[in-house]
């Protein structure tokens, strides 16, 4: 029996590091992204050269940008979460009620309990999707209409208003760190932390095993139940992040918070390169893709696009981005059939 050797890459590490940003798809989007920005700032110099233009950029993705970040880490393990809405909304409206009826209680404790009770609701998610072996769809659509009937349920048609809440708080909606909002450097802190565990950790490369294939990782002796469980209660938490963090930056909560932001949710991440059917992505990706989506929202009004084509504009992205998915899937099979047979 004969050996293949294979020769160890000639390219420095530098020169690897630049080919893998430069054929990567996070850069793909970045790409665009920029595109965007540029082609709305030639048309409206004020969108990005002027303070709230600038501020706006990076303020208004923070909250699309924590419910991405969970989302792509469950569609990683092949599910998808479609309640993260509605967790926001219940989330949210709770941040006003314990301001309300708790004068003076800290702010750390609210964030703590919103971050608690998001993680809650995703448990119950994560256990009837693992152990009822129920699709996650069809789990998470019911919860969906669950949660928000909770929240209608408990909100009926009264709202929580800014002066109900205190102005340490509502201050860390406007509040910036050398033109930075803090309530961006929140979230790209908690990207960072999620991002770094999904690529060095060996829980988070299980979550991508138990994508590519469950039942492959179910025999190796992976724990499957646990990891898609625990996937659910991030995504939660990080939904309940962000409620308290809409708490603060709107400063007006009613029971229709985050109304339909779940399937912006789930388009950011697999615009941003996350597969919709498990097994790669990365949060990165979720992350300039609900920076794209967002963006393109306020640009495409100022380059005068109507609102149908807006619509159609992200519908393109998404159906693009899948497309590109499964021609890259075939691709990476047929090359590794190749492979193979050579070997």
């Amino acid at each position: 029996m004969t050996e293949t050797l294979v020769a160890p890459s000639r390219r420095s590490t530098a020169q690897r590091v630049v080919s893998t940003i430069l054929t990567s798809r996070e850069s793909a989007i970045a790409f665009v992204l920029i595109l965007v920005v540029a082609a709305a700032t030639l048309n409206t110099k004020s969108f990005l050269f002027s303070e709230d233009g600038w501020r706006d950029l990076l303020l208004t993705p923070a909250i699309l940008l924590l419910l991405a970040t969970g989302q792509a880490v469950v569609i990683i393990t092949r599910n998808v979460d479609l309640s993260v809405g509605s967790t926001l909304a219940l989330t949210a409206y709770l941040t006003g009620r314990l301001f309300v009826d708790n004068p003076g209680i800290p702010i750390v404790a609210v964030v703590a309990i919103g971050m608690l009770a998001g993680a809650g609701l995703g448990l119950i998610n994560g256990l009837l999707v693992a152990l009822g072996r129920v699709p996650a769809l069809v789990i998470t659509l019911g919860t969906l209409y669950i949660y928000r009937g909770v929240v209608l349920s408990w909100a009926g048609s009264n709202r929580i208003n800014a002066s109900d809440m205190p102005d340490g708080f509502l201050s860390l909606g406007t509040k910036s760190i050398l033109t930075i909002p803090v309530l961006t450097i929140l979230a790209l802190v908690v990207l960072g932390i999620v991002g770094y565990y999904l690529r060095t950790a060996r829980g988070g490369r299980e979550l991508y095993a138990i994508g590519s294939d469950p039942d492959a990782a179910n025999l190796y002796g992976l724990k499957v139940r646990r990891r898609v469980i625990g996937a659910f209660v991030l995504c939660g938490a990080l939904a309940g992040l962000a409620g308290v963090v809409y708490a603060a930056r709107y400063g007006t909560i009613s029971s229709g918070a985050g109304q339909d932001i779940e399937l912006q949710a789930v388009g950011a991440a697999v615009i941003g390169g996350v597969a919709i059917f498990g097994g790669s992505g990365s949060v990165w990706g979720a992350a300039i893709g609900a920076w794209l989506l967002i963006t393109i929202n306020r640009a495409l009004p100022i380059l005068g696009v109507q609102d149908f084509w807006q619509q159609a504009v992200v519908g393109a992205l998404i159906l693009g981005a899948i497309v590109l998915d499964r021609v890259l899937a075939a691709r990476r099979s047929r090359k590794l059939v190749e492979a193979r047979d050579i070997a």
